[in-house]
């Protein structure tokens, strides 16, 4: 009897009377599952020639860092004013605790950390959250700039219940609604968490579906649960036939991943006609107000309606705000700080990866400790000889690393040649976004020429 685990293959069946006995089905080659791909088997681990596992365990863990790290750097247009909304399911699925310590608390948790996320990558952007519960959709907070006003909304929700079901329909309606307004050089998003495995709508989803692709409304779903035919349908018609909008939370790690990975502003589609004429190079007027000293009294805010010391006064109207970004509410004009640009400008052009460094590469150039924070590399082994004449790094002799990893513990900058350690790595690359090394010569008068290879 054949292994109940093997695939059935139609192609190694023999219909009667075309000959001879019948074929034995021979198994399909398997193909690993994503929750596969994810598991530590530490079972395989090598240690090194002295016994110890201390090389490839801290190599696993800078291969962990370089995966983060690793993403497309190509210059593309990007949509870096964006208004989007966020649809938590406030749903019974969410009580479940597949997700520790259960979905709904988890999903606070991490939405409280993608806000501060998401402004702080898109300082501005517009964000609005809405929920799902007994088949309605709910305000949770309303569209802002203001990080501190969702956060406070979020925490509201830890002593509710999740309850009813979800309606994606409700809530896209209501998301449509919310985004109507808003200016046509910024993004519609809308990105849904969803732990149900069932939508209770009122209507034709069908209906709503084609509104949002009328409206340009891109839709991203993060599945809690399992996959869904109606949410990948949604994903892709409202994404340009694209299918990287909709996935399902392996684990928790996986769950925090995909969230923040929201936080990179979407490309612009070349492809989709109404947009490009919709976002044509255009001037912006933007106001940089002046910030109020210290005052001896409190006076009332124009955006909040409430007695407050200092702020900012709007450069047209004077009238005053308590934060920045924000939109004037006497004048309607976007008042924000140069800060606010230049944090949004990485995304257009961001840092390139930088390359792992070998051993003979680290001994040509010498490096004995981080250019960024000067902490000190594992030292150069000799190099030997062979019988040809040829030269082998004894430390490539040694355990290999995890993939990913460099071997000497340095990564290169391809523009300044500067080496560094994985923690200036990840540093340079999710927090300044700028080298270091190119900063330190931006000021020398050939620095242009060796950034342009000449």
């Amino acid at each position: 009897m054949a292994d109940s685990g093997d695939d059935y293959d139609e192609d190694d069946v023999v219909a009667p009377g075309r000959g001879g006995k019948g074929m034995v089905s021979r198994p399909k080659e398997r193909v690993q599952a994503r929750w596969e791909e994810t598991v530590n088997r530490n079972w395989e681990l090598e240690e090194a020639a002295d016994g110890s596992l201390e090389g490839v365990l801290g190599g696993l863990e800078e291969a962990g860092k370089r995966k983060r790290l690793l993403k497309d750097t190509t210059p593309l247009q990007r949509g870096i004013i964006r208004h989007t909304l966020l649809v938590l399911d406030l749903s019974t699925a969410m009580s479940e605790k597949d997700l520790r310590p259960t979905r709904h608390l988890l999903t606070i948790n991490y939405t409280i950390m993608f806000v501060r996320e998401f402004f702080e990558q898109n300082p501005i952007s517009q964000l609005g959250i809405l929920g799902m519960r007994e088949g309605l959709a709910l305000r949770i907070s309303d569209m802002s700039g203001n990080p501190n006003d969702h956060i406070t909304a979020l925490k509201q929700l830890r002593t509710t219940e999740p309850k009813g079901n979800p309606s994606l329909q409700n809530a896209l309606d209501m998301a449509r609604a919310a985004l109507y307004h808003t200016p046509s050089h910024g993004t519609r998003e809308v990105v849904i968490i969803l732990g149900a495995l069932l939508t209770s709508d009122p209507g034709d989803i069908h209906t709503t579906i084609k509104a949002c692709i009328r409206d340009r409304i891109r839709v991203r779903i993060i599945g809690l649960a399992a996959q869904m035919h109606i949410c990948a349908e949604i994903c892709r018609k409202t994404n340009n036939n694209s299918s990287d909008y909709y996935d399902v939370a392996v684990d928790e790690v996986d769950y925090r991943q995909q969230l923040m990975d929201i936080t990179t502003p979407p490309v612009l589609r070349a492809t989709d006609e109404a947009a490009q004429k919709a976002s044509q190079a255009a001037l912006l007027m933007m106001g940089f107000p002046s910030r109020i000293a210290m005052e001896e009294k409190p006076t009332l805010c124009a955006c909040h309606g409430e007695l407050t010391k200092g702020g900012y006064l709007c450069s047209r109207c004077r009238a005053k705000v308590c934060g920045l970004p924000a939109t004037c509410p006497g004048c309607d004009l976007t008042l924000i700080l140069s800060t606010h640009l230049a944090r949004s400008y990485h995304h257009l052009f961001p840092l390139r990866n930088w390359t792992e460094v070998s051993w003979a590469r680290a001994r040509k150039q010498g490096s004995l400790q981080c250019f960024g924070c000067l902490s000190a590399f594992p030292p150069i082994p000799a190099p030997r000889e062979v019988a040809n004449g040829a030269e082998h790094d004894q430390g490539s002799a040694r355990t290999k690393r995890a993939e990913g990893a460099s071997e000497s513990s340095r990564y290169e900058c391809e523009t300044c040649e500067n080496h560094f350690c994985i923690d200036c790595d990840v540093f340079s690359h999710e927090v300044v976004h700028n080298c270091p090394g190119c900063q330190s010569t931006a000021h020398l008068p050939d620095a242009e020429k060796r950034v342009n290879g000449v």
